[in-house]
């Protein structure tokens, strides 16, 4: 008899995880307690899959040999809850993943700058000419992948909800970037909960593997004084970054993670791809992991220099009678939207809102005080937003609307100010995710200002 396994979630994760696990001879069941889009309900019919949505009929799931969760769900959810009461082993789909694969993972995670770090360090071994995927938290699945492509990496973007139900998985290279507070709903308003569920990566790199994490950040020192990692480790930090160059330790190892390495001059890189300090950590970052897996100075060095970034990510959308228009929708906590409103040395007129996820905004009232002229929120419950900075700013405006969140935004511009949509919070009240935020922001710009399709108003309407 085969052995059951049931796959709670139908998004890409789990339909993936779905297509893996039936390719490797189990019994699959998928239950979604929400609709399932009709492009997966397509895939899973096509492979006889069953599944279920609306609904978690518990008769179906709780006979399971093992679960794979959606890293989406949470634990404390009551189907889960009575999963885990009747003893079936829960894991993600990246552990599940990992166990049909002999490639070498890079896996980074941490709270901001995951997606820049890990397209550059795809990039870096595409470009170097190596068999390489890119998989996790973004694009497809790394079931799916795992499924159909045959590659000696694979570069992982991993979330702290992926890495909550581990039991083995184990990259070679492991990369911690920051931990600020972001989903502490999730983790009892513990800071420390959702560091640990970070640290899960490091657990089974025992030997042969390499840490690399931000020597920079207090909350994973904490972590590393109280823990005992069992692998190699190497820092990075913003001293390596100085004048738009950045320099980074080129260590040689007689073999790939062996134990004695010479020291090698420290390699300088010019002409990076990326600006400002938050960037220069996350390049050193995807530097130093494919060094460790064996690329060259020169080879670093060329693919630097064609890389580009992710759409909505201090993304230039366009410049219209001086007023510069930025795309920072991915900015979905306050230490992203940290990095941004320091990356100007001009007034910003600052669209801000969406679904809160426990923010303090007083970490960013400095750089508020300095660099903001107006705040736009835009989101359906202001109310958090407009009482911390009602006082602060001289024109705070709520809206629901982007067009005209964007055409305030234009005629509150001068010449050299920037409209910066870095939202610090989630998107789902008005979009459907942080993608559709940005891109409603860039057609707006460009169908509205572009194009000077703006109705005259009344700067006078603020909150």
């Amino acid at each position: 008899m085969k052995n059951r396994i049931v796959i709670l979630g139908a998004g890409e994760s789990g339909v993936g995880a779905a297509l893996l696990a039936q390719a490797k001879g189990y019994d699959v069941f998928v239950s979604d307690f929400g609709k399932i889009s009709q492009k997966y309900k397509n895939e899973l019919n096509k492979q006889v899959i069953a599944f279920e949505e609306e609904q978690h009929t518990e008769s179906l799931i709780l006979n399971a040999d093992a679960v794979i969760k959606s890293p989406g769900i949470s634990p404390k959810v009551p189907i889960v809850q009575k999963i885990t009461e009747a003893g079936i082993p829960v894991s993600s789909e990246i552990e599940f993943a990992s166990r049909y694969t002999e490639a070498r993972i890079i896996a980074i995670t941490g709270t901001n700058g995951k997606t820049t770090t890990t397209l550059l360090t795809y990039h870096l071994l595409k470009k170097a000419g190596c068999k390489v995927e890119v998989a996790g938290n973004i694009g497809e699945s790394f079931a799916r992948k795992v499924l159909h492509e045959e590659v000696e990496y694979f570069v992982l973007e991993v979330s702290s909800f992926q890495l909550e139900d581990i039991q083995e998985f184990k990259p070679s290279v492991g990369v911690l970037l920051n931990i600020t507070p972001d989903h502490l709903d999730r983790y009892e308003n513990s800071l420390d909960k959702y560091a640990e569920a970070k640290f899960r990566m490091v657990e089974n790199m025992n030997g042969g593997g390499m840490f690399i994490y931000n020597a920079d950040d207090e909350n994973i020192a904490k972590v590393m004084n109280r823990i005992n990692i069992q692998t190699s480790t190497e820092p990075f930090s913003a001293s390596f970054y100085e004048e738009g160059r950045l320099t980074v330790p080129a260590l040689n190892y007689p073999g790939v993670f062996g134990e004695d390495y010479v020291e090698q001059p420290k390699l300088v890189f010019e002409d990076l791809p990326l600006r400002g300090k938050h960037n220069a950590m996350n390049m050193s970052a995807a530097i130093l992991a494919v060094l460790r897996v064996g690329l060259t100075y020169e080879q670093v060095k060329k693919g630097l220099k064609s890389f580009k970034n992710a759409p909505h990510r201090l993304e230039p959308v366009a410049t219209v009678n001086g007023v510069t228009f930025i795309n920072d929708s991915k900015a979905t906590n306050v230490d992203a939207v940290k990095f941004a409103l320091d990356s100007f040395e001009t007034p910003i007129i600052w669209m801000v809102g969406g679904v809160d996820k426990g923010n303090d905004y007083s970490e960013l009232d400095e750089l508020v005080k300095k660099n903001v002229k107006a705040i736009i929120c835009l989101g359906k419950d202001n109310r958090k937003l407009l009482k911390h900075y009602n006082e602060m700013v001289s024109y705070i405006y709520e809206t629901q609307d982007v067009v005209d969140a964007v055409i305030r935004a234009y005629h509150l511009g001068e010449n050299r100010d920037v409209v910066l949509l870095s939202p610090a919070c989630a998107s789902f009240d008005l979009f459907k995710n942080y993608e559709d935020r940005g891109s409603q922001f860039k057609k707006a710009v460009k169908n509205h200002i572009q194009k000077l399709d703006t109705r005259t108003i009344d700067l006078n309407t603020s909150h």
